[in-house]
């Protein structure tokens, strides 16, 4: 198997909404954004299922010097290797790809989020600057696009974060902030033992909020003579917003439902947003 192989067989496999965003792009562009996303599915993998957070962190250690290795020397893992022509090509900054590893590791050390502030950095870390070097990937004229790929970053993570409040606290994570969880009088222990109230959905009414209005932002930043270029971006926003407005329809019941779309549904979200923008 080729590395752009097993890259190619890692986003399939994830069933993630930003595979079929990719579906439209040319074909060394599919490759680059394929190879990036791999990426970002192993290291996140390492936290998600090494239960030693010890072999988590040496692992994450590891992907730090196969990183170094990408910008001059010999990568051994084969994402790493597809990746060493794209960060050439497309000019990918060394220290967005180590921002992404600090960010998954972050999950070892920060099970909950006092506020809103620190969470921006963990979000910032994961989602935000994926978007920074997915657009350098997709190309823009504007550095005003920059400021649209955070935004949409940012508003990404939030609605993983709505979609999967009970499935994080079934590994102990909260990302909701504590503060915010104070204000609406929901404790950490609600959201562990799954108990939904009214209070619970005013919280989740204020997250969505919040996550809408980054959306807003983000597309509002978009200048029109990038917009064709950044059609992969609108697409994964029209899947993601989609996603929220299912989890909203259906009641909002994430502690014990993990809403998402079906697959035919995200082809045609895909389909028709390409073709409009």
């Amino acid at each position: 198997m080729t590395p752009d192989q097993y890259c190619q067989d890692k986003a399939a496999s994830s069933g993630s909404s930003f595979y079929y965003s990719f579906l439209f792009l040319s074909r060394d562009k599919r490759r680059a954004i394929t190879a990036l996303y791999a990426f970002c599915r192993e290291v996140d993998d390492v936290v998600d299922e090494c239960k030693d957070s010890n072999v988590a962190r040496s692992t994450l250690n590891w992907w730090r010097g196969q990183v170094a290795e990408i910008y001059g020397g010999k990568p051994q893992h084969p994402v790493a290797i597809a990746l060493m022509p794209v960060t050439a090509q497309f000019n990918l900054p060394q220290e967005l790809l180590l921002e992404i590893i600090d960010g998954m590791e972050m999950d070892l050390d920060q099970p909950r989020y006092p506020d809103f502030k620190s969470l921006q950095l963990y979000c910032y870390r994961v989602a935000s600057v994926v978007g920074l070097l997915s657009v350098e990937i997709f190309g823009y004229s504007d550095r005003q696009t920059l400021k649209y790929a955070h935004d949409l970053g940012i508003a990404f993570q939030l609605t993983n974060i709505i979609r999967d409040v009970g499935e994080d606290a079934r590994r102990n994570r909260i990302y909701l902030p504590m503060d915010e969880m104070q204000q609406y009088n929901v404790t950490a222990a609600d959201i562990l033992n799954a108990k939904e109230s009214v209070n619970f959905q005013k919280l989740m009414a204020f997250q969505i909020e919040r996550s809408e209005r980054y959306y807003q932002q983000a597309l509002a930043a978009l200048p029109a003579a990038d917009r064709k270029n950044q059609r992969t971006g609108l697409i994964m926003a029209a899947i993601y917003r989609a996603t929220l407005d299912e989890i909203v329809s259906s009641g909002c019941h994430v502690l014990t439902e993990r809403i998402s779309l079906t697959p035919l549904r995200k082809l045609w979200l895909a389909w028709t947003t390409w073709l409009r923008n």
